[in-house]
């Protein structure tokens, strides 16, 4: 029996969901409308995969995801949403998801998806796969000069965004406080900034730093 647990504070795309995954026998599904509620969930429970919807009014499933995994290492968790998250990808990738799925899937798309995380398959939608190979991100300002950030500096800035010290962001990026300090300096100078709130200010202006991080 694989056990799954549906996470949407829609309840009509919720309650959907769980009855459609239920048409399969070997299928155990249980809904919840709140983020919140279900941190203290998974403290007493744990389930095979979890599907969590992006937006939620209480915790992101990108937060969600993290709690998650911080009680449950090896936990299959699929992001489902109705948004485009192309400029969410990467940030994914490094919170621990498994999968990411559009609400627009069909019913046959969502159940191999699952069985696919069950069998330690990595799903990803197909138009976000060059963005595997991707090593820059492109911002246009309005005057139309580009800025380029590397992926490196793209990781650090959301770090940094999250209220990451520098000796932190050193340790999670396995990297020096001196790489650190010289890539943050780098990142200041490409978006005319001097302080670690106007960087993450303009890193939410320009979308380098997705909604679900605020």
């Amino acid at each position: 029996m694989i056990n799954i647990l549906v996470v949407d504070d829609h309840s009509i795309v919720g309650e959907g969901t769980k009855r459609l995954l239920e048409s399969e026998t070997d299928f155990r599904v249980d809904f919840f409308g709140s983020s919140l509620e279900t941190i203290e969930l998974i403290k007493a429970k744990n389930y095979d995969v979890y599907l969590l919807d992006l937006h939620m009014p209480e915790i992101s499933g990108i937060a969600l995801t993290k709690e998650i995994l911080n009680v449950h290492r090896d936990a299959k968790v699929l992001i489902f949403t109705g948004h485009d998250i192309f400029c969410y990808f990467n940030y994914l990738i490094q919170s621990g998801v498994s999968g990411v799925l559009s609400k627009t899937s069909s019913k046959q798309q969502l159940i191999r998806t699952i069985r696919g995380v069950i069998d330690n398959q990595a799903v990803i939608p197909l138009e976000l796969l060059q963005q595997l190979r991707r090593t820059e991100n492109k911002i246009c300002f309005e005057g139309g000069n580009e800025i380029k950030l590397t992926q490196k500096e793209e990781a650090i800035l959301l770090k940094v965004a999250e209220g990451g010290t520098n000796e932190q962001i050193a340790e999670e990026l396995f990297s020096s406080k001196r790489s650190v300090e010289r890539h943050l300096t780098n990142i200041f100078k490409k978006l005319h900034v001097s302080s670690r709130a106007e960087v993450i200010a303009k890193g939410r202006n320009l979308g380098l730093i997705p909604d679900v991080l605020i």
